[in-house]
């Protein structure tokens, strides 16, 4: 669906309003669709990209900070979302055994056993969301967001 129906919109000022305004709806609709995947199992994303986090760094430990700087949403507060899992028992804090003002963040087996499923749940949703477009067309989607970044 074009981004002109979608929001009932027949003209931008620009090409570039429309690319900017069409890249928040196509996010948002991406989270929509991430959110519903996710739902299930009790997870955010912002949930979910922490587990991501911490699978990545396993076995090593991570910080809050670390997991701040490492998020996708720089909005979020890390260590209110480490505390949610820790309530679900998807991850432990830990002393660090180095620096005592230190806490450490790992995952649980738990914590393991969601993220998996979580993981599957949004490999489905991400083969269904991308069906339209060819594995080139999105090497040249990425590459394209990777430059408006600079």
């Amino acid at each position: 669906m074009k981004i002109e129906e979608a929001i009932k919109q027949k003209k931008f000022e620009s090409e570039f309003q429309k690319a900017h305004i069409n890249i928040l709806y196509t996010a948002n609709w991406l989270s929509q669709s991430l959110g519903s995947a996710l739902d299930p199992l009790n997870l955010t994303w912002q949930q979910f990209n922490i587990l991501r986090i911490l699978r990545g760094m396993s076995p090593e430990p991570a910080t809050v900070k670390l997991l701040t700087e490492r998020m996708i949403d720089k909005m979020s507060n890390a260590s209110r979302l480490v505390e949610k899992l820790k309530k679900k028992g998807m991850v432990e804090r830990q002393a660090c055994e180095f620096d005592r003002r230190q806490v450490d963040i790992v995952l649980t087996e738990k914590g393991k056993e969601v993220l998996e499923e979580a993981s599957q749940a949004l490999r489905i949703s991400t083969e269904q969301r991308f069906s339209s477009i060819s594995v080139e067309e999105a090497k040249g989607l990425n590459s394209l967001l990777d430059q408006l970044r600079g």
